[in-house]
């Protein structure tokens, strides 16, 4: 089967979710390091739904760390790697969840819970 995603798509993607306010911006409470790089905040994307296969929308909705560690490299920016999910400090992947469970939600439900101001 072809996989019709190339990387042109997926950056279009991205750009496309960048400008229409897709983007949440978590700072971190405890940087990650990586190499020289120091990651002080990471941009979490809403998730398209090919981004959530192999991964139960029940057990992401309830924060599991699995289903986080599997869809986060895939909305995130920088890319958090598997490895760096399982390195952040708990607060920091309670609030990166936090944002995912509140993407899964529909728009009308979204400001009773996230109020925009």
């Amino acid at each position: 089967m072809k996989n019709s995603s190339s990387p042109a798509a997926s950056t279009l993607a991205a750009v496309t979710a960048a400008t229409s306010g897709l983007y949440k911006t978590v700072t971190l409470d405890e940087p990650l390091t990586r190499g020289d790089t120091v990651i002080t905040s990471v941009q979490v994307r809403k998730p398209l739904s090919g981004e959530l296969r192999g991964v139960s929308l029940m057990e992401l909705g309830n924060m599991d760390v699995a289903s986080l560690q599997r869809v986060l490299p895939r909305i995130t920016q920088p890319t958090l790697a598997p490895h760096d999910v399982a390195n952040l400090d708990p607060a920091d992947l309670m609030a990166l969840g936090a944002e995912v469970a509140i993407f899964l939600l529909k728009k009308a439900d979204r400001p009773v819970v996230y109020p925009t101001a």
